[in-house]
């Protein structure tokens, strides 16, 4: 059942995730060296969050403490949050404000059209904030975005991060007329750990998301990813790599979960590059086009090169199968 809190009381205001606030601390391990992140602060970053700022968007990069925005930030490549900063799940893992959001900012569509094309993008990945308040779940405005985008530039290509959409049905048909060149819904974490972990979700409903994504437009690639670092195993990794292969998705995503804070979830370890390269090998083996499987990893971390890279594999892919 999806959670949403009341920021309304004067004591609960100033608190970023108020379901949190009276869990005990839990200890922060010491992040290994692969994890380390130089500090953002290039002339290119500043100029990426001018741009942001100046036509008061909001970015996944900033809201979910991404380790690598320095990075994207520095080749403009920002990831653009949709329908505000507050999100009405409790995820134990999330950065992201929960509590009510707001209402839709009817401007934010082209708002986001237009700093893409300031920021010079050929890939843009637009994600949000559930919305479960909504009666479309916001699927709506993730169409309007999308279009507003292509009415701007219309070379340009678009991947959704969508939420699940739980309970929200034609939802992502309303996504889907659209058009997007990818849609991304991330499982996040194996089924076992749903609970404790996404508490608001469902596995299953993800995963037909997914599938429904795929039937709708068969030519269209569908993306999904996973954290690790939360308390699965190996094997249930390999287990939902499976599932999503049976749900036809292309494009694989695994990365290591890091600790927002003392009162979000643990991390239970820290899995080696090396772990990540070999289940990559295993993902590829098993019939994905596009695996990104490192430390470091995010779902829109070198999303417009691996999006090249999935295009180009296909394309090849379809010129064997000619011949």
């Amino acid at each position: 059942m999806a959670i949403v809190f009341d920021q309304a009381a004067k004591d609960r205001r100033a608190l970023r995730h108020p379901e949190k606030a009276r869990r005990p601390d839990t200890a922060l391990l010491r992040k290994p060296e692969w994890i380390r992140v130089k500090a953002p602060g290039s002339r290119e970053y500043r100029e990426t969050r001018d741009i942001v700022r100046a036509f008061g968007l909001h970015t996944v990069c900033e809201e979910a403490a991404c380790p690598n925005i320095g990075e994207c930030w520095t080749q403009h490549h920002a990831t653009m949050m949709i329908m505000g900063d507050t999100c009405t799940r409790a995820c134990a893992f999330c950065n992201v404000r929960t509590g009510l959001p707001g209402v839709l900012d009817p401007d934010e569509p082209q708002n986001v059209a237009r700093a893409a094309a300031k920021l010079g993008l050929k890939h843009i990945v637009v994600t949000s904030v559930d919305r479960d308040d909504l009666a479309d779940g916001g699927a709506g405005h993730f169409a309007a975005t999308i279009r507003a985008i292509r009415n701007v530039d219309p070379g340009i290509t678009i991947e959704v991060l969508t939420p699940d959409f739980l309970r929200k049905p034609g939802a992502v048909e309303i996504v889907m007329e659209a058009a997007p060149d990818v849609f991304n819904h991330n499982l996040e974490t194996v089924p076992r750990l749903y609970l404790a972990i996404r508490p608001g979700a469902r596995y299953y409903a993800s995963l037909r998301l997914l599938e429904r994504a795929k039937e709708i437009a068969p030519k269209g690639f569908t993306k999904s990813g996973l954290m690790l670092g939360l308390g699965e195993s190996r094997e249930e990794v390999m287990q939902v790599m499976d599932d999503l292969r049976a749900a036809s998705v292309d494009f694989l995503t695994l990365g290591q979960y890091l600790q927002p804070s003392r009162k979000h979830a643990p991390v239970d370890r820290f899995w080696a590059p090396e772990e990540f390269a070999a289940l990559g090998q295993i993902a590829r083996a098993k019939g994905f086009s596009m695996v990104s499987a490192t430390p470091l990893t995010r779902s829109s971390y070198h999303a417009d090169r691996d999006f090249a890279a999935l295009k180009a594999a296909h394309a090849a892919n379809a010129d064997t199968r000619t011949h």
